[in-house]
Formats: structure tokens, sequence, C-alpha cells
């Protein structure tokens, strides 16, 4: 498993905490969209199967995303 280390000020790691969270609230944004989509059921087989595979793939960015933010100490 690959290791992260940063050295940041608390400023810095306030502004990096906050980055982050936004990234996760447009991962999430999309994720739901694509959810609500999938789940409307609209489309061909294949569509759906896309739908839902991208779906999955927010959902995991998101949970990176989050072992990203708790990592950070809070400031």
């Amino acid at each position: 498993m690959a290791r992260l280390q940063l050295d940041l000020a608390d400023e810095e790691a306030r502004i990096l905490r906050g980055a982050l969270l936004a990234a996760r609230a447009a991962e999430l944004a999309e994720a739901n969209r694509r959810g609500f989509r999938r789940s409307y059921g609209k489309g061909s087989d294949s569509a759906l199967e896309g739908m839902s595979a991208e779906v999955a793939h927010h959902r995991s960015r998101i949970e990176q995303l989050d072992r990203l933010i708790e990592a950070i100490p809070k400031a």
C-alpha cells in the first residue's frame, strides 16, 4: 500500500481539507445524479449497466476522498 505524507501548516491543512470536502461533494452529487437516472430505468440494458458502473466508480472515489479527509489533522 502506498503511503502519502505531507508536512502542512495548520492553515494549509484547513485549506486542503476544504478542497477535499468540495471534491467529495462534487463526486457525491454526480453519483446521486447517475444513481437517480439508473433507478429511473430509462435506457437500454447496456446503458443501465454503464450507469451502474459509473455509480460504483464515483462511490469508490468518495471512499478514497473520505480516507484522505480523515487523515488530515483538524486544526
